[in-house]
């Protein structure tokens, strides 16, 4: 039974509360409901962003409809845990900014599992002066490295994959803030290449990219907890169908996307998600995705980040397995559903 307009609004007033920082509301059923549509509760863990659009464009265009799901996004920040929340059930789904953050997850026995990557490269990059450039990693060396606390396990670990001392270089800590650099009190920032706005206000800078210095680590990855794997593994891949038909509508249909954006986002800005648009698109689609379908990974590339942060000592409960933290399962369901764009 087709879903009735309230309930279709089910998402897009949870992602309106995301952009608010409201507190999540769960929906009170779990599970299948009367007219066979089953509910799936997603968890954001960071403030509603562009990382979304697939999503929106699925409950716009009636994908999730579809494919029988009720979908309500549940909102995330940087005071939430989103993984606890999948993990104790009460959300099926969810989304983390990085890997690391699923792999120490599951090396502490949380029970979630990766289902998918949506962006191919992690856009984590370091940023200098161009009179003053940091073209390499060993370039690095004696230089002042500006990072918040979350990414100084980023810099140990471009180090660590160069044969750096950590000794060699100086890291500061600071905000989001990347004004350090061109005060001089840094010679090198960090930030997400996708974050093109704030990029775009350092002026004439050198880029040099996570990924290119050997730290291959994904972004934006989907995971589940493992009673939905389980009992629901054909809802899991019905999401991730509608999804990906959402994200090869905003690939071919981009400022229609970002309409829809600015619709459910109250705090996007057009002019900051056009110059955004075609950088996410990149991550998002490449040589990878034309191959083997939008949202693909490669288990030897998590292998790759496993051995690299055990070798750091990041998994003081044990090392996981790699077949503990992801699963290709829904990926394989879902082959020929998603779109091969690049």
């Amino acid at each position: 039974m087709p879903l009735t307009l309230e309930r279709r609004s089910v998402l897009k007033a949870g992602l309106v509360a995301a952009a608010g920082l409201a507190a999540p509301t769960l929906i009170a059923t779990r599970g299948r409901t009367q007219d066979a549509t089953e509910t799936v509760n997603f968890q954001l863990s960071f403030l509603l962003n562009n990382n979304q659009l697939g999503q929106m464009m699925a409950e716009k265009l009636g994908y999730f409809e579809e494919e029988r799901l009720l979908v309500t996004t549940l909102p995330g920040g940087p005071s939430m845990d989103g993984i606890a929340i999948v993990a104790a059930g009460q959300a099926d789904m969810g989304i983390v900014s990085s890997s690391p953050n699923l792999m120490t997850a599951v090396s502490q026995k949380i029970p979630v599992k990766a289902v998918l990557s949506q962006l191919q490269e992690h856009p984590y990059t370091f940023y200098s002066r161009a009179e003053n450039p940091v073209k390499t990693p060993q370039e690095m060396v004696g230089k002042k490295i500006g990072v918040n606390q979350t990414g100084r396990i980023l810099v140990s670990a471009l180090l660590k994959v160069n044969d750096i001392p950590e000794d060699q270089v100086e890291i500061v800590t600071i905000g989001a803030d990347m004004t350090p650099l061109m005060t001089g009190q840094v010679d090198v920032v960090t930030n997400w290449a996708t974050q093109a706005t704030a990029i775009s206000k350092l002026g004439d800078v050198e880029s040099l990219r996570l990924w290119d210095s050997g730290v291959q680590l994904y972004a934006s990855v989907n995971y589940a907890n493992l009673d939905m794997l389980e009992r629901r593994p054909e809802t899991v891949a019905r999401f991730v169908r509608a999804v990906a038909r959402g994200w090869a509508y905003v690939y071919e249909n981009r400022d229609a996307a970002i309409e829809t954006y600015l619709e459910m986002n109250s705090r996007g800005v057009r002019e900051d998600e056009l110059l955004a648009m075609p950088l996410l698109m990149d991550y998002m689609f490449d040589a990878r995705t034309r191959e083997h379908g939008w949202g693909t990974f490669d288990p030897e590339v998590w292998q790759s980040q496993i051995d690299l942060y055990d070798s750091l000592g990041q998994f003081i409960a044990g090392t996981p397995a790699l077949d503990d933290i992801i699963t290709t399962s829904v990926l394989d369901a879902t082959a020929d559903a998603r779109p091969k764009l690049g």
